[in-house]
């Protein structure tokens, strides 16, 4: 795609000869994906609601996304052919979660839009990289140390401790994380950990978390959805709240002035979360971005005029940019394996959770649950923030999650 050219949806397909593809130039403008999860599958259904064909890359031949998409290319993300093959099929390419290669996306970005960029998504991949990127931006965060040997470990600041032992590449949901009190701690969290490159953080006691979603455009567009207050539990999303008041306004507005100066230093081109702690004394600091979607923003389905997916297609075909407004109230509630009860078998009482007004429930198509996988999504919407709140509880009391 030519610099400042869109790519238009529901183009009719051109007649081509057998055999020869549906790539560009034939007349099917085709978006295709990274990765076959829910966050994909919610990219496809967005996409196509807009008129687009997609393609899907991910090695599971039962992907969530691979599933609902025009095509499913089964391969490796780094299989040669199959990036060969995504690359003859689509116009431009995004991914679904920021641990897909980044060299892949180089690769693809060779003859195709790529958005979120391989350099981008690179510096999400590494804490310290990412750490590096938020100094220069000027955006406070945790104080911490690289932990890349033994005496690294010697070395380290004790006023980081207590803190936390972070994998410096592959965490997420609480992953690739142990909390240490003391050096001796500090030495047995580096050794289970593998002794992998890490980041020890200060351990900074929080009042609130909350994340900042946006879009930026090639053009260097950008908008955002309000700000999510989040509540996490064994480092993973329970909670998401977004009404007004949920945040005070001071503190939402410095979130979004820190996100988009976030996304501004890696010129960035797609949706971004970024999130934040706020601590005791009220101050902000960020904690990490996702250079995709993000769990937290899941409620934009049901409570904006466009939601975090629509904003991605855009971003991709270069469509222009529009702030999203949100009409509702609203609380959502992941819905993790456990829901299935003990033997992961029993189906939740969706009837019962359906009854209650404003009530949208969204699971993900995955076959299996287990402990701690996010099966799916409820979000709730009301008028304002009590009804909504009670609604929420309501929902929460009759699946058997853990009030808030």
């Amino acid at each position: 795609m030519s610099p400042g050219a869109a790519l238009l949806p529901g183009t009719p397909r051109a007649a081509t000869p057998t055999g020869s593809g549906t790539g560009p130039g034939t007349g099917a403008v085709t978006l295709g994906v990274m990765g076959g999860g829910q966050l994909g599958r919610m990219f496809v259904h967005a996409a196509q609601t807009m008129g687009f064909e997609t393609a899907v890359l991910d090695p599971d031949a039962d992907s969530p996304a691979g599933r609902v998409s025009h095509h499913h290319i089964q391969n490796e993300y780094q299989d040669p052919q199959g990036l060969a093959q995504l690359a003859a099929l689509c116009s431009a390419i995004t991914t679904e979660f920021e641990n897909v290669p980044a060299d892949a996306l180089a690769t693809l970005a060779a003859t195709r839009t790529v958005a979120p960029g391989a350099q981008a998504v690179a510096i999400a991949q590494d804490r310290l990289a990412e750490k590096a990127h938020f100094v220069r931006c000027r955006v406070p965060c945790a104080p911490f140390a690289a932990i890349a040997n033994a005496a690294d470990l010697e070395t380290a600041p004790a006023d980081l401790l207590p803190g936390i032992l972070k994998t410096a590449r592959l965490g997420y949901d609480g992953k690739g994380q142990v909390r240490v009190a003391d050096r001796a701690q500090l030495r047995q969290a580096f050794a289970d950990l593998k002794q992998q490159v890490c980041v020890l953080e200060k351990m900074l006691t929080l009042t609130l978390e909350c994340s900042v979603i946006l879009a930026r455009g090639a053009d260097g567009a950008m908008v955002d959805f309000p700000v999510q207050r989040n509540l996490h539990r064994a480092g993973i999303l329970a909670v998401t709240e977004v009404f007004e008041g949920n945040i005070p306004a001071d503190l939402a507005a410095q979130a979004v002035q820190a996100a988009r100066a976030i996304a501004q230093g890696l010129d960035y081109v797609g949706v971004l979360c970024v999130e934040f702690f706020v601590l005791q004394d009220g101050s902000l600091v960020v904690n990490e971005i996702a250079p995709r979607p993000h769990n937290s923003g899941h409620y934009t389905l049901d409570a904006c005029d466009q939601s975090q997916f629509d904003l991605q297609v855009r971003t991709l075909a270069g469509l222009p940019l529009t702030q999203p407004r949100q009409h509702s109230a609203a609380v959502m509630l992941n819905l993790l394996g456990e829901l299935w009860g003990p033997g992961l078998d029993q189906t939740p009482p969706w009837d019962a959770v359906l009854a209650l007004s404003g009530a949208h429930l969204h699971l993900y198509g995955k076959r299996e649950a287990r402990p701690g996988r996010k099966m799916g999504h409820l979000t709730l919407t009301a008028s304002g923030p009590q009804a909504v709140h009670q609604a929420a509880l309501k929902a929460a009391h009759i699946l058997g999650i853990e009030d808030f």
